[in-house]
């Protein structure tokens, strides 16, 4: 009796044991499964996965940028919910409300700050000023290529005068050393766009002359060698350009290319080391300010029809009535169509680069760039979402939705800050602080390397 007693007892024991532990188990499990679902439904009540509430915005760019773009170059950003829709609804140009597209309605708005950390690039700037060293490789007067490797006696003009006022601005300017000991970067002076018409060497000569001539520089001087060309630059503003390295591989990896053809879609283009030119047409005088409310056309732009993207903008809006495109000869001023406009078009052509920013900004219009992977001026200081606007070329339909979306307001405030930035996108000469060579200087200075060889002769 005993031991039947004892028998029990134990199979007792042994099943309130049993399901103590399981009560154990089921305390964690179920407290786990309890967030896990209010963690899935805050989830689900505040994002976009899981609801096509959000109303559809401008996509922010085509799918094949998508990857490279920078977010700090776009003004409008969206979720892509669904990319094929989006797609197929292309090819009908779909109907947005203005409503839908206004900056409040989709919680978005004007940036007013210009820079993207003013007391930085301020600080950094007075840095810059006073230790930043550049050596040229040095020629004179009566060598054979003169008239490409010294600076122009005369004020560069027309759309590739960029590259010309660079170098001659820098020449004369406060950051040249004539010892290379203490130089931060060497300036390889060769001009792209002289070469390009200089008769004996002309577009097929010009990756030879830069082969031989980073052959010659690097059995005479020992500074290329030492780096491989990583504390070198060139500059150029013609597209030409971008294929001048084809037989200089150490100069397209290595040097730092300062180039207005500035795309990420380019093999041979790296934003964190390479360097965007502005392409800009020079101006003499100060720029006019015209009020928002004397600009009676919504949207303006002229130039020849030289690619599938500006096709595309003829073919839908070449017969609007408020966004005046023109493919021919101005029967007005340029300069009058640019002041009367609230946006002037910044349209892809051969290349992501015109001299079109510049134009829409001297005459305080606000930039609107259609030119996707577009490695915009200076945008490792300027925030261009406070004073320009990116269309994807996918989203040429619905351009005049979004400019109109945009209220009096927030127009204004995008080009009151125009008038605010203008002064980076000149040339002068001399140059003048903070002027389009400082700031080019200001964006070498970034890429100098960290790490100074020491040398000795």
């Amino acid at each position: 009796m005993t031991r039947s007693l004892v028998l029990i007892y134990s199979l007792l024991s042994r099943r309130r044991l049993s399901e103590s532990r399981r009560t154990l188990f089921l305390i964690p499990t179920s407290l786990a499964l309890v967030t896990s679902l209010a963690i899935i439904f805050y989830i689900s009540s505040t994002s976009n996965l899981f609801t096509n509430q959000t109303p559809p915005l401008l996509l922010k760019h085509t799918i094949s940028s998508s990857l490279n773009y920078p977010p700090t170059n776009s003004l409008l950003t969206i979720p892509l919910n669904n990319v094929s829709s989006n797609l197929a609804n292309l090819q009908e140009s779909p109907r947005l409300s203005t409503t839908q597209l206004s900056f409040e309605s989709a919680g978005y708005s004007v940036n007013n700050e210009v820079f993207h950390d003013k007391d930085i690039f301020m600080e950094n700037y007075k840095d810059m000023s006073r230790s930043f060293k550049i050596y040229i490789y040095p020629h004179s007067e009566d060598d054979p290529f003169a008239n490409v490797l010294l600076p122009v006696d005369f004020e560069p003009t027309g759309n590739y005068a960029s590259e010309s006022y660079f170098k001659k601005v820098l020449v004369k300017s406060h950051f040249i050393t004539e010892d290379p000991l203490e130089a931060d970067l060497f300036f390889l002076p060769f001009s792209i766009a002289r070469l390009r018409h200089d008769p004996r060497v002309g577009i097929n000569g010009i990756q030879d002359f830069v082969r031989d001539y980073i052959f010659n520089i690097s059995h005479s001087y020992p500074f290329w060698n030492r780096t491989g060309g990583a504390d070198h630059f060139y500059v150029a503003c013609h597209s030409i350009g971008r294929s001048a390295m084809d037989k200089a591989d150490e100069v397209k990896l290595n040097a730092i290319q300062v180039v207005c053809s500035s795309s990420y879609f380019l093999s041979s283009y790296y934003a964190h080391k390479d360097v965007c030119l502005p392409q800009i047409w020079p101006r003499q005088g100060e720029p006019p300010k015209i009020a928002p409310t004397k600009r009676n056309r919504l949207v303006f732009f002229a130039g020849s029809i030289n690619s599938p993207v500006r096709e595309k903008l003829v073919e839908v809006w070449g017969n609007d009535s408020e966004i005046s495109v023109h493919s021919g000869r101005l029967k007005t001023p340029y300069a009058e169509e640019l002041l009367r406009s609230k946006f002037c078009l910044h349209v892809k052509g051969f290349e992501v680069n015109t001299a079109r920013i510049g134009d829409a900004l001297y005459y305080g219009c606000v930039p609107v760039i259609i030119a996707n992977h577009y490695d915009l001026p200076f945008a490792d200081i300027l925030n261009w979402k406070s004073f320009s606007v990116i269309v994807p070329t996918l989203d040429i339909p619905l351009l005049k939705q979004v400019l109109k979306g945009i209220t009096f307001n927030d127009h204004s405030r995008l080009q009151r800050n125009v008038l605010k930035v203008r002064e980076h996108f000149q040339w002068h000469t001399p140059s003048v602080t903070f002027d389009a060579f400082d700031m080019v200087m200001y964006d070498l200075w970034l890429r100098r390397s960290s790490v100074r060889v020491r040398l000795t002769i």
